[in-house]
């Protein structure tokens, strides 16, 4: 066969550009093969170092308090080894006549809140878990104590500051059924309502009053009012 020049001119042409292709590929292909290994190499380094670093799980996992609490006195650290609402007699009868609620009344309610420990340290640690948890011995909380508190001497002070003085925790509870018996009377004594207000709220006393039935643990709180009543008017009457 013979060729014409520019027939083998193409011809030299295309094998050149198809050999270049092909020498071109050939790096391409090692870079690609040696980045794929420098890439896994890289990856292994990470994991390795992760799974040597120290985590401080806790610190990243659960959330702070909006305040520091404030510290618990020494006095206040004994206090909560040993915790029996009838030490606080004194404290009940001087807010019960301030707010015209009955001594018994408010030493009861602080015997139907005293199923659980009342340590500040212990009590701010599950504030961390449960932000939405009560505090201090009357198991008040939050927007509780923030409403009952407007106009009071003790605006200025914080919930948190509730495990911490028991004292603020009795003034507070005695206030609020103080606001709670400003409202209404119902078909219940005074007292077994107000109690029914303190733990279920003021919307809840208003149709226990109209003649709601409370439910189960509105009912339980009632018979634990009536089980701590007698023990409750013995403390309130010590040492008077």
């Amino acid at each position: 066969m013979l060729w014409a020049p520019n027939d083998a001119l193409r011809l030299y042409g295309a094998t050149v550009r198809t050999r270049g292709v092909d020498m071109a590929e050939a790096p391409s292909r090692r870079w690609r093969r040696w980045g794929t290994v420098l890439v896994f190499a890289l990856a292994l380094y990470v994991i390795v170092r992760a799974a040597d670093t120290p985590q401080d799980t806790q610190s990243q996992s659960r959330p702070r308090p909006a305040a520091p609490p404030p510290a618990a006195s020494p006095a206040a650290a004994a206090a909560a080894a040993r915790y029996d609402p009838a030490d606080y007699a004194a404290q009940v009868r001087a807010r019960a006549r301030e707010t015209g609620i009955s001594a018994q009344l408010l030493m009861a309610i602080l015997y139907n809140e005293s199923y659980k420990p009342h340590d500040p340290e212990l009590e701010w640690a599950w504030q961390r878990y449960k932000p939405g948890a009560a505090f201090g011995i009357a198991n008040m909380h939050r927007s509780t104590f923030d409403d009952v508190k407007q106009g009071r001497d003790f605006v200025d002070r914080r919930w948190e500051d509730l495990p911490a003085d028991r004292d603020l925790a009795i003034e507070a509870e005695a206030w609020y059924l103080h606001d709670l018996a400003a409202h209404w009377p119902a078909a219940y004594t005074r007292d077994e309502l107000l109690a029914l207000g303190y733990n279920a709220g003021p919307s809840n006393m208003l149709a226990f009053a109209r003649g709601a039935t409370p439910g189960r643990q509105a009912r339980s709180y009632l018979q634990r009012l009536h089980d701590n009543w007698s023990e409750a008017g013995t403390s309130v009457a010590r040492w008077h």
